[in-house]
């Protein structure tokens, strides 16, 4: 399986702009700019397409993982936080925190953290990030 996206950039960095598209037609030249990304400007930016990712992909290894112990998930709702900074390396995406709240019936404290923890180690945007980001994660039954 491939998937693909695309960006186009017009201009300088800062006075440029630029649009994303990707292959499913859910983005179609939707807008980005220095603005979006270090300021308060309308449009997306990378840091928040990797958060939408990652709280995608977290959500689905954790319905995954609790299918693995039997149990089904009523409703699962993740947040992902991306911090992104500017380090000696240069602008760096160095932690990234999961908030997940969940409605499981009949799943333990235990089993759910279980579950909670191999989604986090699991899912594929998890992976990517493996020894460069910090990943944390707060999950909890509701």
């Amino acid at each position: 399986m491939e998937r693909t996206a695309n960006a186009v950039w017009k201009g300088s960095l800062k006075d440029g702009k630029g649009v994303i598209s990707s292959q499913s037609g859910v983005l179609k030249e939707t807008q980005y700019s220095f603005s979006t990304r270090f300021e308060n400007g309308v449009g997306t930016n990378p840091e928040e397409l990797i958060a939408a990712a990652h709280a995608g992909c977290f959500t689905m290894a954790l319905s995954a993982q609790l299918g693995n112990a039997n149990l089904t998930p009523e409703s699962l709702e993740t947040t992902a936080s991306v911090k992104f900074e500017k380090t000696d390396a240069g602008f760096t995406i160095t932690a990234i925190h999961l908030t997940t709240r969940a409605k499981v019936s009949g799943a333990s404290e235990s089993a759910f953290e279980t579950a909670a923890q191999n989604a986090k180690n699991g899912c594929p945007i998890s992976r990517l990030f493996k020894g460069n980001t910090d990943i944390t994660l707060d999950a909890k039954l509701i």
